[in-house]
């Protein structure tokens, strides 16, 4: 993944856009990251040439970005397709194989539907599992950041 301009700019915003909704209210329960190169729901194992030694952390980045993409939209933020666009920046900046682009998405979709199962509306702990996420992205972005050239 290149760590340029999409990258630190998502880092960024999100960085403002946690700031913003933690000041409102928030806060979450996590969920643990897919192995990179582990084989999962029958697929194949990723080759060496597919993994990267930050994929932990992406795919975790990921999976944030499919719950806070639900649970925004739960609550009635006026969002839109902001954080599926974010995603769809990530596997662009990646400009990963084919098994990469399932792999990242598949951790998206994770997340999203994590808290479809959960959450039927806006509650109180939604609204914290939000500011939660928030936060750990930006931690993500910005250690993604920092650990790729």
């Amino acid at each position: 993944m290149r760590a340029g301009p999409t990258m630190r700019t998502w880092c960024q915003g999100v960085g403002r856009r946690s700031a913003a909704v933690v000041a409102g209210s928030l806060v979450l329960a996590a969920l643990s990251g897919v192995p990179a190169a582990a084989a999962q729901d029958g697929a194949a194992p990723m080759k060496p040439e597919d993994t990267k030694p930050y994929d932990d952390k992406l795919n975790r980045l990921s999976e944030i970005l499919g719950a806070v993409h639900y649970l925004r939209e739960l609550c009635g933020q006026t969002d839109g397709q902001l954080w599926r666009d974010q995603m769809r920046e990530i596997l662009a900046a990646d400009g990963g194989s084919g098994l990469r682009r399932a792999m990242l998405t598949r951790s998206f979709n994770n997340g999203y539907r994590s808290y479809g199962r959960t959450y039927q509306a806006c509650t109180p702990s939604a609204q914290t599992a939000i500011g939660r996420y928030l936060a750990e992205g930006a931690q993500l972005a910005d250690a993604l950041v920092k650990a790729v050239p």
